[in-house]
């Protein structure tokens, strides 16, 4: 136990100079944030020409413009904390570095648990500061309120929450299991390239091609990340927090999205330490 928590804590110091762990933590933020403030822009040119016409001014439910950052930065967490973890093991091995660790520390199955451990909380550091600093610029630049047209409230504000709430823990559910993915290819892989382009080219292929694989592409994992081609519950959210009534919800996708990513985590973990004790390092 102490060889792990000792192993963890040089993870985190090289972390802390790494630019790939920077990236991680701070680009999704960054893109949400640059999204918001586009978005803002845009209400201002629509709310100016309206008032140049002679229009009645209105005002915009920050709900919706709040989601999209969120896509826009779960879609970025997704793609990097992937990219990164096909690249941690198989760089440690090509840098000499890994050997280094095995002789001095740790046993191989005590460094793959502790790249898990170490990816895991660079996620959720990235998935904090998004969401609080995308939320902090979201109610800084519109007012964030109960869905309203023509005095009527169609979706209240409390209604808004629990669905954003629904959407942020089933895009959060596929993470360990890309990570895993990646990490599972980074010990099979020859090199640190071979295994990042095997990662994320694995990753977008899925995305461009899971609407051709209709049922099938809801037991995997990544049928359910936000991402560029979006099919995630939390797109359907922005849809919700902006009041329309024509967002099908299916059940079976919704348990689908709960369960489906659990087995993926455990056996891509399950053959990361069997590869691991059985590869020439």
């Amino acid at each position: 136990m102490n060889r792990l928590a000792t192993a963890l804590r040089a993870e985190l110091f090289i972390a802390r100079y790494s630019l790939g762990a920077r990236l991680v933590v701070l680009a999704p933020l960054l893109l949400a944030c640059a999204q918001l403030l586009i978005a803002a822009l845009g209400d201002a040119s629509t709310a100016t020409q309206q008032t140049l016409i002679g229009e009645e001014t209105v005002a915009t439910n920050g709900y919706g413009n709040w989601v999209d950052s969120l896509v826009t930065g779960f879609t970025a967490l997704g793609l990097l904390i992937t990219g990164y973890s096909a690249h941690s093991f198989a760089a440690d091995r090509e840098l000499g570095a890994l050997r280094h660790r095995l002789i001095r520390l740790s046993s191989r199955t005590q460094i793959v648990i502790v790249k898990l451990l170490l990816l895991h909380l660079l996620a959720l550091a990235s998935l904090l500061l998004l969401i609080l600093g995308s939320w902090l610029l979201s109610t800084a630049l519109w007012e964030l309120g109960p869905v309203i047209e023509d005095g009527y409230e169609l979706i209240s504000e409390g209604e808004i929450l629990d669905e954003i709430h629904l959407g942020l823990r089933l895009a959060v559910y596929p993470l360990p299991a890309a990570i895993a993915f990646g990490v599972l290819l980074s010990v099979v892989a020859q090199s640190a390239m071979q295994s990042l382009s095997l990662a994320l080219g694995l990753t977008l292929a899925f995305d461009v091609f899971k609407t051709s694989l209709g049922d099938m592409a809801g037991y995997v994992y990544a049928r359910f990340q936000p991402s560029l081609i979006d099919a995630s519950y939390l797109g359907d959210v922005a849809r919700l927090a902006r009041g329309y009534s024509d967002v099908l919800i299916d059940e079976r996708l919704l348990v689908l999205n709960l369960w489906s990513p659990l087995p993926a985590f455990l056996l891509c973990l399950g053959l990361s330490l069997f590869v691991v004790r059985t590869k020439n390092l």
